[in-house]
């Protein structure tokens, strides 16, 4: 639990009492390989804190698997358009690889935003946050090519590293020979 301490004090500052209160609502989660966190259908009612590993979005298409969104070691999330509106989730998220998670059930959440005032700025930064993340990514679909939204994706290794070359695909929005005429023209 010490990555997610860090976190969070490096998004907020905490004092040590309101910070054993936080961790008092946390319960930690192995995930391996391969096994849903969340699947299509569910109500989404966690959140999660990344410890290691790495977990992917996807939904089905009618042909295919569609990766949406991928997060890693030292991130902060939820699938929120389940868990705000408490609506059947459109999503599955799955480990890419074996998996420590920090987890916080929403009733937890809720609490902890009543009862330490602090956490409603950890809430607002972690949103803001990953608010920008969500517009960037739809500014790239519009305004970048697939060249340069691949790019992009340069810049975090950890992507290119752990998912398959078709999710990552995926993720870009091109098949997956678009992407590979993409890599050889670039190296």
């Amino acid at each position: 639990m010490e990555n997610f301490e860090r976190f969070i004090k490096k998004t907020i500052s905490i004092d040590e009492t309101e910070l054993k209160i936080v961790l008092s609502r946390c319960r930690k989660k192995s995930v391996p390989k391969g096994k849903l966190v969340l699947k299509k259908g569910q109500i989404a009612n966690q959140y999660f804190f990344i410890i290691s590993g790495g977990l992917r979005f996807f939904y089905e298409g009618p042909t295919s698997e569609n990766t949406t969104w991928v997060v890693f070691k030292n991130e902060f999330f939820t699938e929120i358009s389940s868990l705000n509106p408490q609506k059947p989730t459109r999503f599955n998220i799955i480990a890419i690889e074996d998996s420590e998670l920090v987890v916080i059930d929403k009733k937890d959440m809720d609490f902890l935003y009543g009862h330490v005032p602090v956490w409603h700025e950890f809430g607002r930064k972690i949103w803001e946050e990953t608010t920008v993340r969500m517009i960037d990514q739809i500014l790239n679909f519009q305004t970048l090519t697939a060249e340069e939204r691949y790019l992009e994706f340069v810049n975090t290794p950890e992507i290119l590293q752990k998912i398959p070359v078709k999710q990552l695909a995926s993720v870009l929005g091109i098949t997956p020979n678009a992407l590979s005429r993409i890599r050889k023209n670039i190296k």
